[in-house]
């Protein structure tokens, strides 16, 4: 019987060692955009855009122009990029410490704008690179290094959820939830993210796709049993779908 190669690495991502942490899905993640980059030939027009927090390492593993914003900012620095750069594929790729807390106000006005940019949001529910901190998607009793007795409803509030606010803006053409805690997961990120990039690439308006990931070491657990939290805690917390596609709606 003859081999048959099935699997490669997409060649937009970096052939090195990952810094992550064991059980960190960034990874993950970075392969699924690579593979999309490549798909749609967005290679050598891309321009990424990442912010401060794990997600700033994308620059590392992806072999795009990458500009890193500050702390939040990263929407309305790709804003600008777009702009002045129309040609371009755009592309921002954010946390959630950094998305929904610092940097809740850029994102907003960039998505109620209809820019033509493509957000990944990436949600592990707490601070990665600072330390663990509660983070404003934090689960209620989920345990952080600043609510170590977990996360109260009276005292700090809920959870946001950024993706059901996200779809109420009128510039988004597109707005989704996803998981890359299982095969069939990842495989709906995958089409979600590509349909994120087609908002771009056919200039219908602003594209969101937010992924729920692991963090073990913040987690203070092992990688199987953070992958195993994603499905039993907070996919309930944090329903999966499609919230909005504009293209769908007409």
């Amino acid at each position: 019987m003859s081999e048959q190669l099935v699997f490669t690495r997409p060649e937009v991502l970096a052939d090195v060692a990952t810094h992550y942490c064991p059980g960190c899905q960034h990874g993950v993640v970075h392969r699924i955009v690579a593979e999309c980059l490549e798909e749609y030939g967005l290679v050598e027009k891309t321009i990424a855009v990442s912010s401060i927090g794990c997600s700033v390492f994308l620059y590392n593993y992806i072999l795009v122009d990458t500009v890193e914003a500050p702390h939040g900012r990263a929407p309305a620095v790709a804003t600008g990029v777009k702009r002045a750069r129309t040609d371009a594929f755009v592309f921002a790729y954010q946390g959630d410490g950094d998305l929904a807390s610092i940097g809740m106000a850029e994102i907003m006005h960039a998505a109620n704008r209809g820019e033509r940019i493509s957000v990944i949001f990436v949600n592990n529910t707490v601070y990665g690179m600072t330390g663990g901190q509660m983070a404003p998607t934090t689960m209620v009793g989920q345990k952080t290094t600043t609510c170590p007795g977990g996360r109260c409803l009276e005292r700090e509030g809920g959870p946001i959820h950024m993706s059901e606010i996200i779809a109420t803006l009128g510039g988004v053409a597109y707005c989704a939830r996803t998981a890359v805690n299982t095969i069939k997961n990842i495989a709906q990120t995958k089409r979600a993210i590509r349909r994120a990039f087609e908002t771009q690439i056919k200039g219908e308006g602003f594209g969101f796709v937010e992924v729920l990931a692991t963090c073990p070491t913040n987690w203070r657990m092992s990688s199987v049993a953070a992958n195993e939290r994603v499905g039993k805690e907070m996919i309930p917390e944090f329903p999966l779908g499609v919230f909005k596609d504009a293209a769908k709606e007409e």
